[in-house]
This record gives structure tokens, sequence and C-alpha cells, in this order.
């Protein structure tokens, strides 16, 4: 995440995961459903209203870092070197992802989410956005020749190598596999 620079950023993003670590600690603690808004309100020691206006939803505390998420995979895109090609650059991305995510400290939170179908259905919604962005900037690549649709083909395929990668008892070789396959794939579009 990129660090707020004025001293009101700065404070709202201290708000921000004040909240965000009040509201993890009560989920762990508790379980996600026997929490409400206002008890994360209280723990955080701010207004309601102030959490609302840093996370949408009940189940964006949980995914607290979504945003940051997002921008690294479109940053993969846009930020990658010239003439580097398109997929090491995500591949690369999606395993630090994986790898952040697959910590021994992230399993609650994982069990929390394979456990409730609230969290289940965000983080689906949640992928589905992602996806469409990432196809943006593929999109907006004028090196990267391909249709529409390949670029949202791949944008899906490199979000569920991160889903898929981090549910597999050797989470780096899951994402070496699947991205020989969306390697393979990318290659077939650009040569259609």
């Amino acid at each position: 995440m990129t660090e707020p620079t004025g001293r009101r950023e700065r404070k709202k993003a201290a708000t921000r995961q004040k909240i965000a670590d009040a509201a993890l600690r009560l989920f762990l603690e508790r379980g996600y459903d026997a929490v409400g808004i206002r008890d994360v309100a209280a723990e955080a020691d701010v207004a309601v209203t102030t959490l609302f206006s840093h996370f949408a939803s009940k189940e964006a505390l949980v995914f607290e870092q979504d945003e940051d998420f997002e921008q690294r995979l479109t940053r993969a895109v846009t930020g990658r070197a010239p003439h580097e090609p398109l997929i090491p650059a995500l591949r690369r991305e999606v395993q630090a992802l994986v790898r952040h995510c697959t910590a021994e400290e992230a399993a609650p939170i994982w069990r929390m989410i394979d456990d409730s179908p609230a969290l289940r259905k965000y983080e689906e919604s949640m992928r589905l956005r992602h996806a469409e962005s990432l196809a943006a900037a593929i999109a907006a690549d004028p090196g990267l020749p391909q249709t529409t649709t390949a670029g949202r083909t791949i944008a899906r395929f490199v979000i569920d190598a991160y889903s898929l990668a981090r549910e597999e008892a050797e989470p780096d070789a899951a994402v070496d596999e699947i991205f020989r396959m969306i390697e393979a794939a990318w290659e077939v579009a650009r040569s259609a």
C-alpha cells in the first residue's frame, strides 16, 4: 500500500487500520457472525459513521487490503519494464500475494472466510471486480495485441490462479503449474 503523504491522509490511514485491526481481532475471537458493526466501532473507539466512511460493509472489514491487492495486480501490467512479457510479470505478483496469504498467521482468517457464506460471496464478487480491473489494464496496454475476450480470459485465469494456489498444500508449485497453463493460453490468444 502506498504511504499517505499529508498529515490528514496519515490520520485517515491510521484510523482505517485501527478499525480493521479491531474488527479482525473481534471476528477471530467471537466469530464473524457474532460481531456487529457497533461492536467493531466501539472496539476501535470510533463512531459507526466513521467506520462506514472507511468501509462500505461488514464484509469489507475482513478484506481490508482489497484495494491494495487490486492495485498490485494492475501495476504488474502497467508498471512492468518496457518489453517485459506480461505473464511473467503477473506470475511474480500472484506469487507474492499467495505467499502473503498462505503465511501461518493468515490461516485463521481464511478458515473464517471459508466458514462464512457471506464472506465467500463477498470474496467471489471481489475476485470478479479484480478480474475486470486487470482486464482493463491489459486492454489499455498498446503493446499487448489481443481481443477483449482474450484479455478478460487471461485476467480471470490470473485471479483464479491466486485462489487455487492459496488452497494447495504446495502453493509455490501450484502457481508454477497454473502459470504454465496461463502462458500457453496467452500464446494461443496472441497468435490467433
